[in-house]
């Protein structure tokens, strides 16, 4: 071979070499680089209280719906409320008077306590109404009921009979209402491990439609009252129920917010009917099961009243059986044979 045909050669190869480092370095090139851990934005200014969610109006806070979070100093409101100075538990109860955006800082301003002017109006949902119920130690779930809890209302009466013991019956009358305010009070007393005393309230405010409103107060006067604390499942599941049922309709789900709008309204709204019961005969074999019917007075049997026209002895003790004639609004008693 000659020295033309080798230098042909060896230069192919250098090509061939340099050609591949090159295509190499090409695909290393394209690959992703690795992600470079991102420093930590340090944010220079105070812890400020801001929102977990959105608040809309009504909203009773929870301990759940804030947090604090570093605020850039410049950015800082006087309304806002910081960590220093700013007891978080005084604020579980409040209501949002105006909305506030998620992770947004919550002022003074949004938010109305218990007790001051406008409370009750800004924690009212539209078309509702505020009742306030008197309760017990007892009857009130020994006082673990606050404000955004959602109750079940039981109704304990005695119903008299003619004849033997009082029917004893517990019913729950009305169901889902959402707890408004409650006239607990925090004192400065300590127990044995340092906590705060806290005692138990005599009154909780709930809301209900105006029908319902009007069937707590008669219950108020039939009974005792007990307050029934509901558990959040409870919620989800008559929410899926009433969906299953047709009574309520989630749209076509086009439209998101209007979908949750409507769910929180449903899951929000107190029920009445369909109520359920228990009898004495249900808890003790020594009780009634029903009220029985009135016994008609057998004859010869005195019943207490006074005779009527056409009795024949005017004011008169009616000795007998009797039956009741009424002409508009005039009622007449008249013993079985006599004469009208």
């Amino acid at each position: 071979m000659d020295s033309r045909k080798v230098m042909m050669l060896l230069g192919a190869l250098l090509v061939a070499a340099v050609t591949a480092f090159a295509a190499r370095s090409l695909v290393a090139g394209a690959a992703a680089p690795e992600a470079a851990a991102a420093a930590p934005v340090v944010i220079d200014g105070p812890e400020v209280l801001v929102a977990t969610r959105a608040l809309p109006v009504g909203t009773i806070l929870d301990a759940t719906a804030l947090k604090f979070q570093p605020w850039p100093k410049d950015l800082v409101e006087n309304a806002y409320f910081k960590r220093e100075g700013t007891d978080l538990s005084k604020l579980i109860g409040t209501v949002v008077r105006l909305p506030v955006t998620a992770g947004q800082p919550v002022t003074q301003g949004q938010l109305v306590k218990p007790g001051d002017r406008g409370f009750l109006a800004a924690a009212l949902g539209p078309g509702m109404r505020a009742v306030t119920v008197p309760v017990s130690a007892q009857t009130s779930v020994a006082g673990f009921v606050f404000p955004g809890d959602h109750i079940d209302l039981i109704l304990t009466q005695s119903v008299s009979a003619n004849d033997g013991p009082a029917l004893k019956t517990s019913e729950t009358v009305v169901r889902n209402l959402r707890v408004l305010a409650t006239d607990q009070r925090t004192s400065d007393d300590k127990d044995d491990q340092g906590n705060t005393v806290v005692r138990t309230f005599s009154t909780v405010t709930v809301e209900a439609t105006p029908r319902i409103a009007e069937q707590i107060a008669v219950a108020q006067t039939i009974g005792t009252l007990s307050l029934s604390l509901r558990s959040i499942a409870d919620n989800a599941s008559e929410l899926e129920q009433a969906i299953a049922s047709g009574a309520a309709s989630v749209g076509d789900g086009k439209d998101p917010r209007a979908e949750k709008a409507m769910i929180d309204k449903l899951a929000n709204t107190p029920q009445a009917g369909n109520a359920t019961y228990v009898v004495g005969a249900d808890v003790s074999r020594f009780q009634r099961r029903s009220v029985p019917s009135l016994v008609a007075p057998a004859a010869g049997t005195a019943v207490t009243g006074t005779a009527g026209p056409g009795s024949g002895v005017p004011g008169a003790p009616i000795v007998g059986p009797v039956v009741r004639v009424t002409r508009g609004n005039s009622v007449t008693e008249v013993p079985v044979g006599g004469k009208n």
